[in-house]
């Protein structure tokens, strides 16, 4: 309980005394009897009651989230120039008045649910887009008031500033700068901007009436019937031809990859007849080579033969014997000859290295 509503609460009882004891009065009057000092305690009583009500009626208490403007018949203007805090004041007992405004941000709804937004039913704003389609727009709009120009507010609203300011400019709005606007571009691609938009004009509106806009919330955009059908329809085709274009696709990968098969599969036929052919090649040169190696090593080999025989006449015929030697168990010899074969003779003749085929 505040100080002022205590006060008040002391000067009821004071006055219930002073009724009390003036009732009392009368009654032992009637019956004749005196009341000794009877008006001297309905006297005080009253005072007492009087004082507490005016201390009561003067004393005000501003919440730490209100603010408060004094309407006053005292002076010209008939409101104080200044607010008043938070706190506890004093303002002259019945002849000013404090209306208190709240300077905790509010919302003001307009939806189509009933029971969302200040109005029953549905109270959602309708809009007439760029392209001639109707759509249906729920939205929020928070706020505040400016502590600073709550007395002007005041002088220009009253406490009406919800009803005669929040909820007709919003719609206004709203309502005009959707319209520029197409129906697919309000619900995809410039949704945003046409918040921001909406946003923008309120923040002007508003600080030009002693108020702060906190936030714009556009909350839902629901289309017409018709609308909604042929949206539906086309988000259909969309999803078919895009099927469509999958499967197409699918198919140019298929074919694609049988032919990169394709492809590979000749590649190594390619490849591998490549590779015999170079085998078979490489297999001839190697042959040459070794013939002609081996037809050198025999040309030089009968070339060392010819020198040596050359230089020494005797070594065929030792060569001879020697290989006669291993297989004559017994010889006989005529006794006009020393041999029974006879031996190679040597001649002139140089034995050549043979050439090359």
């Amino acid at each position: 309980m505040s100080i002022a509503g205590m006060l008040q609460g002391v000067a009821t009882l004071a006055w219930l005394l002073a009724l009390g004891a003036f009732g009392f009065m009368v009654f032992n009057i009637a019956r004749g009897r005196q009341f000794a000092g009877g008006a001297a305690v309905i006297i005080g009583a009253v005072v007492i009651a009087l004082a507490l009500t005016g201390v009561a009626a003067g004393l005000v208490f501003i919440e730490p989230d209100d603010l408060g403007v004094v309407v006053t018949a005292v002076g010209s203007g008939g409101i104080r120039p200044d607010p008043l805090r938070a706190g506890l004041h004093w303002i002259v007992p019945f002849a000013e008045r404090v209306e208190t405004y709240s300077i905790l941000r509010q919302t003001y709804t307009m939806s189509s649910n009933s029971g969302e937004g200040q109005v029953a039913g549905d109270d959602s704003i309708q809009v007439r887009t760029k392209d001639g389609q109707q759509v249906q727009v729920d939205a929020s709009v928070i706020y505040a008031v400016e502590p600073d120009q709550v007395v002007a507010l005041y002088t220009t609203w009253r406490t009406g500033y919800e009803a005669g300011l929040v909820r007709p400019q919003s719609r206004g709005i709203i309502r005009d700068v959707a319209s520029q606007y197409g129906v697919e571009e309000i619900v995809s691609s410039k949704r945003a901007e046409m918040e921001d938009a909406i946003h923008a004009e309120l923040v002007r509106v508003f600080a030009s009436n002693h108020l702060v806009l906190q936030d714009f919330v556009l909350r839902d955009i629901r289309f017409s019937d018709e609308y909604a059908k042929a949206v539906e329809q086309k988000q259909i085709a969309e999803q078919e031809a895009q099927q469509a274009k999958f499967v197409v696709e699918q198919k140019k990968q298929e074919a694609e990859q049988a032919r990169q098969t394709a492809q590979g599969r000749a590649d190594a036929v390619v490849i591998a007849a490549k590779a015999d052919a170079d085998s078979a090649v490489i297999a001839a040169k190697a042959s040459a080579e070794s013939r002609v190696i081996q037809a050198k090593a025999e040309a030089e080999a009968l070339a060392l033969i010819s020198s040596a025989l050359k230089a020494n006449p005797d070594l065929l015929t030792y060569r001879y014997i020697e290989k006669l030697a291993p297989n004559v168990q017994v010889m006989y010899l005529p006794a006009n000859s020393p041999y029974l074969l006879p031996l190679p003779t040597p001649t002139s003749t140089v034995i050549g290295p043979t050439p090359a085929p």
